[in-house]
Parts: structure tokens; sequence; C-alpha cells
């Protein structure tokens, strides 16, 4: 009789194994094959302070055909369940259980890109913004005072402020968060570049450094030109000289400008006329990248004020009134014609 028992015990114990040994591989396999979408990708944002029972149940709505409550037990199995990141995540077709879990404790977000350009105004990168893909629209309401003061720099114009770059943001970043970046990268290359000015600049301040630096990025259109563009800026500052620049009349302008430039704007007043008002406009015009910025704080050595474009990009430099009229004669009375 013992040893019947004995040997139901053996058998039965030799069944739980067996079972076990199933239900391991089982989850093995399961663990192991991707996973069924509804969709070519899913896409989830796990918010901050969401339990492992809520990502799951959150995958399940979200289009991952699995049951929630296997993946919150794989979640909470694995020992790695409170290792979970809050973020923007996106599942594509064969992704398993595995890559689930792994790409939450990673944090690998699925990140999208908005491209801001050097010469645009700060009017122009709102909208960039406004249309980017996935970010949220924090400062939509806001003017740009209270933006600013948003940024740390209360009483300081927008303008100028922000680098053009490429950012990447998750989905569901908002729009301030990338104004940051922009605006911190910004502040960290002018220091670095005032920290490199030549000696004799005629730049009071890293402000003045950055709306020259806008200017020069505005009148260049060849990157080899940027440093003899400052250097007929900063000649003519020091001779008391009106800058005389365009772009400025264009920016003071505003939405009044129609793309055509005429004789009348350059005689109309306004803070950004550099044709009736000496000295610096009060404000960048524009966002200059680096290379504008570096040719603001060392211009090349020269007698030049003036320059002409030719009209393949480059311009022509001269040091007196009677050699700028002849080049204007060749290169811009000459493409107009009779």
């Amino acid at each position: 009789m013992n040893r019947a028992r004995g040997g139901l015990v053996t058998a039965a114990l030799m069944l739980v194994a067996a079972l076990a040994l199933a239900v391991s591989a089982g989850v093995w396999w399961w663990l192991n094959q991707p996973l069924r979408l509804n969709a070519p990708t899913v896409e989830l944002s796990v918010e901050a302070g969401s339990t492992p029972r809520d990502v799951a149940r959150a995958w399940a709505a979200a289009g991952v055909e699995a049951p929630s409550w296997m993946l919150y037990e794989w979640f909470r199995w694995s020992g790695q369940s409170r290792q979970i990141r809050a973020g923007s995540y996106e599942l594509e077709t064969g992704a398993t259980p595995r890559d689930l879990l792994r790409m939450m404790v990673r944090g690998d977000e699925r990140l999208t890109t908005v491209k801001l350009i050097e010469g645009w105004t700060f009017k122009r990168f709102r909208a960039e913004l406004a249309q980017a893909d996935g970010l949220k629209p924090l400062t939509q309401g806001m003017g740009e005072a209270e933006l600013m003061a948003q940024l740390g720099a209360p009483g300081v114009p927008a303008e100028g402020q922000f680098f053009p770059d490429t950012y990447a943001y998750a989905k569901g970043s908002t729009d301030l968060a990338v104004l940051q970046r922009a605006h911190r990268a910004l502040r960290k290359q002018l220091d670095a570049v005032w920290a490199q000015r030549a000696a004799g600049s005629m730049l009071a301040s890293p402000q003045d450094a950055l709306v020259l630096a806008s200017i020069v990025e505005k009148e260049t259109g060849r990157e080899s030109d940027r440093p003899m563009i400052s250097s007929v800026f900063h000649n003519r500052l020091r001779i008391r000289m009106p800058l005389q620049t365009d772009p400025t009349v264009i920016y003071g302008l505003g939405d009044a400008f129609d793309g055509n430039l005429r004789r009348v704007h350059l005689q109309t007043d306004t803070p950004f006329n550099t044709y009736t008002r000496p000295g610096l406009p009060p404000t960048p015009i524009a966002m200059p990248g680096k290379a504008a910025l570096m040719a603001a704080v060392q211009p090349a050595t020269s007698k030049a004020l003036y320059f002409v474009a030719r009209g393949d990009g480059s311009s022509v430099f001269s040091a007196t009134l009677a050699e700028h009229n002849r080049a204007v004669n060749q290169y811009q009375r000459a493409r107009k014609g009779p």
C-alpha cells in the first residue's frame, strides 16, 4: 500500500514537473513570438506615474492583440516592471513581448524632428512649430513677452533668441520644451563666440554680436563672404556711417512688405531703417547660425565700406564709393538692362 501511494506521489510530481515544463516552454515561445497588432504600427504615450497594469491595459487598448493580463504578468515576472519609463513609443510589426518591454525599459521613444533654418524670423519659427507633428501647442496663446518670461528671459525680445538647428522630440512633448532647448543652445553658442571676439571689435555686448550676426546671415549669399560682409559693417560702425542694409528695412516693414523694396521704403523712418538711423537696429532681424555668429565677432581685416551682389551668390567689395558705383553698374544695372 505504501509503495502504491509512493508511486502515485511520484507520478503526480512528475506530472506537475511536466506541466511546469510545458508552461515554461509555452511562455518562452510566447515571449519570442511577434505580437499581433491591429495596424502596421501601434503608438502609445506612457504617462508619468502609470502602473505596470495601466501600461499593459493601454497597449491592449491601443492595438496590441494580446490579453492585458498576460502583458502585465510578463512585465511583473520579468522583474523590470518598475523600470518602465514614461514616454512616447511606437511598436512595429514583428516586435515580440520581449521587444516591447525592452523598448520601455530603455526609454527608446519614437522621436520626431523639427528643423529651424538659419535666417528665419521668430514668426516663421513659431509657424513651423505649430505645424510640427505631435507637439503640444502649449505656447499657442502666448505673446512674445509672456513666452520669453516662461523661458527665464523676461524683457528680452524674442527675435534671434533661438538657435537654428534640427531638434528631435518625443510625441507628446510641448512646443515650449523645444523653445527652451533652442534658446539654451543660442545662449551657449553666443557665449562661446563672444569669448572669441577679435580685438578692436566695434561690438559692445553679446547682444550687439547677435544683432550684427542676424544682418550678416540675411546679407550673405555665399558662406565665404560672411567675414567680409561683417568687415564692411564694422568699418561703417567705426566711422559712424549708417549701415544702409536692406534686410533691416524689410524687417521693419513687417507684413507691409510685398516683396518689392522701393526707394520710399528706404526713406521711411522706422527703428529698423539703417538708412535713416545710425548704428545697429534695436533687435536681431532673424535667427543667425553659428557661421554668421562667428563672422560677426571675427570680421575680416579690410577697408571695405560697400558691397554689391554679383548675381551668382557672391559679392564684390569696395573701399570707395567710386569703386562701388562701378561695381553696381557692372553687376546690378547691367542685369536690369536699359
